[in-house]
């Protein structure tokens, strides 16, 4: 009688049925190749994992955090920021210069990957010409957990030397929550009364969140161009 068992790893199994069928945990554990001298590759990951606070998690923390974790050194930890940041880079869809901009999902589509998970409040505007077409992304200001402060100057000086006929304003919410606070929609209000007076028109401000985005000219919040 043959007692021997067979075990499928997840290298086996992503053979077999392909990675969209591969858990989470499995796929982390490809990335990191072996275990430790304690723990199966399969385990470590899984713990990974649930240190990490899962995938939204893993996804927030840099090397030096990553190699804090048990089992992990710098070169599994710097895999894992690696594929990370290959994944962020497949979803997002950058703004092409020149290609109109034609709606708050084309700056969601190209900011919410590279903003949805990160920690701190990160301010940028999208210079555009005459035509609504991007010039040039400018990040403006980085801030804290909950806020990051933002004056009309440093936006406008950004846009002139860019010779910027409006702008885009985009920044993220760290909670995760796109809803404008009181603060954002004050600013708002600052940037486009600003941009009337030297002539480069605020076109929208979007919030990023985890799950969604907020647009100002969505809600009817700025007149339409």
């Amino acid at each position: 009688m043959d007692t021997s068992t067979s075990f499928e790893g997840p290298r086996e199994r992503l053979g077999s049925v392909g990675p969209a069928r591969l858990s989470n945990a499995e796929l982390i554990a490809l990335l990191l190749g072996t275990g430790t001298s304690r723990d199966p590759v399969g385990v470590l990951a899984s713990r990974v994992l649930a240190e990490a606070g899962g995938l939204h998690g893993l996804a927030k923390l840099g090397p030096g955090a990553l190699e804090q974790l048990s089992g992990l050194g710098p070169t599994k930890a710097a895999r894992l920021v690696a594929a990370v940041e290959l994944g962020r880079r497949v979803t997002a869809r950058p703004l092409e210069r020149r290609a109109r901009i034609s709606s708050s999902r084309d700056v969601d589509a190209a900011f919410r990957p590279r903003l949805a998970d990160l920690d701190v409040e990160l301010f940028c505007a999208v210079a555009l010409d005459a035509k609504s077409r991007p010039i040039r992304e400018l990040e403006i200001a980085r801030g804290g957990l909950s806020a990051c402060p933002v004056v009309p100057a440093d936006v406008f000086r950004a846009l002139v030397r860019e010779a910027a006929a409006s702008v885009i304003v985009v920044h993220n919410h760290p909670s995760g929550e796109p809803t404008p606070s009181p603060e954002d929609v004050a600013l708002t209000d600052r940037l486009a009364r600003a941009g009337e007076i030297l002539g480069i028109r605020l076109l929208d401000h979007v919030v990023i969140g985890r799950e969604g985005y907020f647009s100002f000219l969505d809600a009817g919040l700025l007149a339409p161009p």
